[in-house]
């Protein structure tokens, strides 16, 4: 089985999975934030070598106030033990999207987890937070003009590679797959520039449910694709077939 180098992930579905168990959202987005572990570990054991999840997305903000005060304390729990986490699971850890309208104290354990997990050589794991492909792509087109006024760079060198080397994702391959769980069949303004070429697959399994096996099926589901590019297949051995 061939396996994707790159898979992206949109956990989706806490909510709806625990009012179907009668709890509370904020029950859901617990149980879905101890699920992110069991599935990295899932994915370095299939030979994945980088998984991108969204956490947290620009658009989050705007769920009642009760529920981001939930998420933050979350998020900052979730950070506090990914340290420890990361060096377990020999896991590098890097954070995308645009911290700064994060409290502090959550910046601050970002760079740690960021800095600690710097040289580990397992699964580069990368978390969304605060996340939205548009507000990123903004970002890097501002300091891309920035750059061409200074005189770093000339209009005619810019290309797609030099673009994507100013996205949050500039030192990542782009993914291969695209997984979205609970059965929302949309991208979300989620790496919109990166997944050009993924494959997606949906699935209706909420995301706390989302499990070890779940994540093979979208495996061999990839395997199954007639993966083409412009028109021109791509082998296993990254030859181009007509």
């Amino acid at each position: 089985m061939k396996v994707p180098r790159h898979v992206a992930i949109i956990l989706d579905g806490n909510g709806r999975w625990a009012k179907a168990k009668g709890m509370p959202r904020t029950y859901g987005h617990v149980q879905g934030a101890k699920n992110v572990e069991t599935i990295c570990r899932a994915a370095h054991n299939l030979g994945i070598e980088y998984l991108t999840m969204y956490a947290f997305s620009t658009e989050n903000w705007n769920r009642p106030a009760e529920e981001v005060s939930a998420l933050m304390r979350l998020l900052r729990n979730y950070l506090k033990t990914c340290l420890s986490t990361a060096k377990k699971n020999n896991m590098r850890v890097r954070v995308i999207g645009d911290t700064s309208r994060l409290d502090d104290d959550i910046r601050e354990r970002i760079n740690q987890v960021e800095d600690a997990s710097r040289h580990y050589d397992g699964l580069n794991f990368t978390i969304a937070i605060n996340y939205g492909s548009r507000d990123e792509i903004k970002r890097g087109v501002i300091r891309l003009c920035k750059d061409v006024l200074s005189g770093q760079v000339k209009p005619d060198d810019v290309d797609e590679t030099m673009i994507s080397g100013y996205l949050d994702t500039y030192d990542l391959p782009d993914p291969d797959l695209m997984i979205r769980t609970s059965g929302e069949q949309r991208l979300s303004n989620y790496l919109l520039w990166q997944l050009a070429y993924a494959e997606f697959y949906f699935t209706d399994v909420p995301w706390p449910a989302f499990t070890e096996n779940d994540l093979i099926a979208a495996v061999q589901a990839f395997n199954e694709r007639d993966r083409r590019y412009g028109g021109v297949n791509v082998s296993e051995g990254g030859e181009e077939n007509v």
